[in-house]
């Protein structure tokens, strides 16, 4: 592939312009992979596993819930109060299509040769 910097006749889209932003922050980004890898998860184990403040995981949870990515359950575990994440169906789906877009992006780097190859 030989394209250059600033050429706008190709008429594909380079794949970074479809990553959706509210999926693709990292912490978000996080977030919605950890549920999608269990049926619902606790608010605690996201807050260790993506080592953040409770107000810091509550502002992105916040984000994707608004989004409709996620639904959020609060509940209790014996007389402790506790918060529960599940992905939604387009909260998967958003997350499928963010990897995909990842994936086509991962192998243009791959298939492209750099200036040591040249």
């Amino acid at each position: 592939m030989t394209a250059e910097a600033g050429n706008d006749s190709d008429p594909v889209l380079h794949p970074v312009t479809g990553l959706d932003d509210v999926v693709h922050q990292r912490v978000r980004l996080g977030i919605l992979t950890i549920a999608h890898e269990a049926r619902r998860v606790e608010f605690g184990y996201l807050r260790s596993q993506l080592q953040l403040t409770a107000g810091n995981l509550s502002q992105h949870v916040t984000v994707l819930e608004t989004a409709g990515l996620v639904e959020v359950e609060k509940g209790y575990a014996g007389k402790r109060g506790r918060t529960w994440i599940t992905l939604t169906a387009a909260g998967s789906a958003a997350l499928a299509a963010e990897i995909g877009r990842l994936k086509l992006l991962i192998a243009r780097v791959e298939t492209t040769d750099t200036p040591e190859d040249r």
